[in-house]
């Protein structure tokens, strides 16, 4: 490896001029970060936002808070233009469990990430040869404590601003435009840098050539366990917290070496976490307010101020600033209104939980975990193809709140951009902006259920139970049970308890609908049976009134997924059925019905070729009650088959369908027989 060779003052300068390298603040190099990257628009809970793609790449990235990113992001690019925010923390607020430090620590990687490039790098500047001043003892070199930019030393190389200003124009060649913006980001140099340059500088006689001799330019270390660039400052307890973790303190090392005691130097403010991350990096303060109060008022001062203040001496930061606290600490917090200024310096965004099943899927899979799982006995442990789904609806039940205008299945089903029957996403957004007016934060919509770090418990209690173990699968059905003992062991309020217990029920419904159709699927021997014929449900209902339909009722239609040319009987008597197991009784319910799925058709399809209609689970029901009953009698008889198989064919059809489920359905020997048996029994069936 290639020893990187040091700079000099002026070949650093020289590399911005000719924008090799950059200088910018820690929001502007967070903002240029973010926005560099692909922006998509996306509807979520009926209102247009933006997808930030930075926060979606890698194999752990961040699912759903839509609204909070495009908040933060928004807060950065004001701060990055010079608005208000600059002199703003931003304080994530929310339940446990959703995502707030794990957006925090995310944003920091891409952050170390962007830094690592070569052209993002970030430089500081040390002072060497210090021992020929005379008062520094053995102390040869010093680095500047707060990772100073070497632009922020330029533009403090003479006495005066505007001396350096002229000096720095003349001896680089920068425009006036180019210097103009460079003293935007104008700050004094830190009090130990300040002392010991104008020591060089009365050294050197003045001459700024000699004293440039004592300068290096070197790169901030990027090394996380250091600290540097993003550091982050967990809460501690009142005893062991004091405000030295956060700006350093008095070093006796050091006043060993130094003979002046005025020498600002004799601080060592990288004792603290500020120091480490003031050359343009990110603070990350994870619960801020259970901080002791001189903690809270220290961070009151770098907050507004942007400095480290220690004994009257000041060093200027250029940090980010991001904290995060859940409710209860933040409620008590705000009840002690003397401390109100410290609010009143922060932009505080109310995280929720995710509220969209589908995007559920793929935190339920961090949950429950990429690695290969293991029973006890060292076998591996099969995962129920239900189990994600049922998990997933489970969490997602007890975040959305009761309301008198949608169901839960509706809210939920709205709520993940599917259709709920005749309610539209207008009514969800109205149920939303209704719930967001209460000044109880808990209150609105999604900032109250069970988090991650509960699905986790339950997966865990799933994991260590004797039925997973001896079967050697994760069965979904198991999910309802332990997501009970976590809500009883874990929810300490009683109306939060017994909602909860509520939602199971509605999700164990969801589960029993899903259960229905992979039974016929099964049946029928084809893993997309049940979506093949709500398919040819809707084909037909649009080509029933087509021009060309001819005496044989043979209607051909091109299929928007292949865009080939495919020929279908339309069987009256099948529209029929399906229905009247919709619960349409009159020509004119059919009609509308019909006339909503048409409408749905011609907005979904034109998006996205491959929608299915399986999300309309009122239609996917009636079709599989119709399949069920055309084919084997009805779901009892069906039921009745798999349960009594004394003869010869019931015990064939149970074989096949234990086959089919195990070669064409993800399924194995234990899921597939456990499965079979709930479908068999009826007792939870409403």
């Amino acid at each position: 490896m290639n020893k990187r060779p040091n700079l000099t003052l002026h070949d650093h300068l020289t590399a911005i001029k000719k924008g090799k390298k950059k200088f910018e603040n820690a929001f502007e190099g967070v903002s240029r970060m973010i926005l560099e990257q692909a922006i998509e628009k996306v509807v979520v809970n009926g209102k247009t936002t933006y997808d930030f793609k930075i926060f979606r790449t890698g194999k752990k990235h961040m699912i759903g808070l839509y609204e909070e990113i495009n908040s933060f992001v928004s807060y950065v690019k004001d701060a990055a233009e010079g608005g208000s925010s600059k002199e703003m923390a931003y304080v994530l607020v929310g339940e446990p469990g959703n995502g707030k430090t794990f957006f925090v620590e995310y944003l920091c990687t891409e952050y170390r990430e962007f830094l690592s490039r070569e052209e993002n790098r970030k430089f500081t500047f040390r002072f060497k040869d210090l021992d020929k001043l005379g008062n520094y003892g053995k102390i040869k070199v010093i680095e500047s404590q707060t990772y100073e930019d070497p632009m922020i030393l330029a533009m403090n190389l003479l006495e005066s601003r505007a001396e350096s200003r002229k000096h720095l124009s003349k001896w680089i060649g920068f425009t006036g435009k180019e210097t103009e913006n460079i003293y935007e980001n104008y700050r004094p140099l830190g009090a130990c840098s300040e002392y010991i340059w104008n020591d060089i500088r009365n050294y050197s006689g003045g001459g700024i050539e000699e004293a440039l001799k004592f300068i290096e330019i070197v790169p901030v270390p990027l090394m996380e366990s250091l600290g540097t660039v993003t550091g982050k400052y967990p809460a501690k307890d009142k005893i062991t917290s004091s405000a030295v973790d956060l700006l350093g303190e008095e070093s006796i090392q050091r006043l060993l070496h130094i003979t002046d005691t005025n020498n600002p130097y004799r601080f060592d403010l990288r004792r603290g976490a500020l120091a480490r991350v003031a050359g343009g990096g990110i603070h990350f303060s994870d619960e801020i307010f259970k901080n002791k109060k001189d903690l809270v008022q220290v961070y009151l001062g770098v907050i507004q101020n942007r400095v480290i203040e220690t004994d009257g001496f000041k060093w200027p930061i250029d940090t980010l600033i991001i904290a995060t606290s859940n409710n209860s600490e933040f409620n008590r917090f705000l009840e002690e209104k003397e401390e109100a200024p410290i609010v009143d310096r922060c932009r505080i965004t109310y995280v929720s939980h995710n509220t969209n099943y589908k995007l559920q899927k793929d935190l339920t899979g961090y949950a429950i975990g990429s690695e290969a799982k293991t029973s006890f006995n060292k076998e591996l442990l099969h995962q129920d193809p239900n189990l994600n789904y049922a998990a997933s609806v489970s969490v997602v039940f007890t975040r959305l709140p009761t309301s008198e205008k949608l169901s839960p299945v509706e809210t939920m089903k709205l709520a993940a951009g599917e259709v709920a029957g005749e309610k539209s996403i207008k009514t969800l957004a109205e149920v939303i902006d209704t719930l967001n007016q209460d000044p109880d934060i808990t209150k609105r919509f999604g900032q109250k259920g069970l988090g991650q770090r509960n699905l986790g418990r339950a997966i865990q209690l799933l994991l260590e139970s004797s039925d997973t173990n001896e079967g050697q699968c994760m069965f979904a059905l198991d999910i309802f049970k332990t997501m009970e003992r976590v809500i009883l062991d874990y929810v300490s309020d009683a109306n939060d308890r017994a909602k909860y217990l509520d939602d199971l029920k509605h999700a164990k419904g969801l589960y029993r609908e899903r259960i229905m159709t992979e039974m016929f699927n099964a049946y029928m021997d084809e893993p997309f049976a049940i979506r093949k014929d709500v398919m040819n449900y809707v084909n037909m209902i649009i080509g029933i009134d087509a021009e060309n339909l001819g005496p044989d009722k043979m209607w051909k239609y091109k299929d928007p997924q292949s865009g080939e040319l495919k020929a279908l009987k339309i069987d009256e008597r099948y529209i029929k059925s399906v229905e009247e197991r919709l619960g349409l009784k009159t020509k004119e319910q059919s009609e509308t019905f019909r006339t909503t799925i048409r409408k749905i058709y011609g907005q979904k399809i034109s998006l996205d070729p491959n929608y299915d209609f399986m999300d309309n689970l009122e239609l996917v029901k009636a079709v599989t009650d119709v399949r069920l009953k055309s084919d084997i009698a009805g779901s009892g008889s069906l039921i009745g088959a798999l349960a009594n198989r004394t003869n010869e064919e019931n015990q064939k059809l149970y074989d096949r369908m234990i086959d089919t489920m195990l070669n064409k359905l993800k399924y194995c020997k234990t899921c597939a027989q456990k499965t079979i048996e709930y479908f068999c029994t009826q007792s939870d069936e409403k």
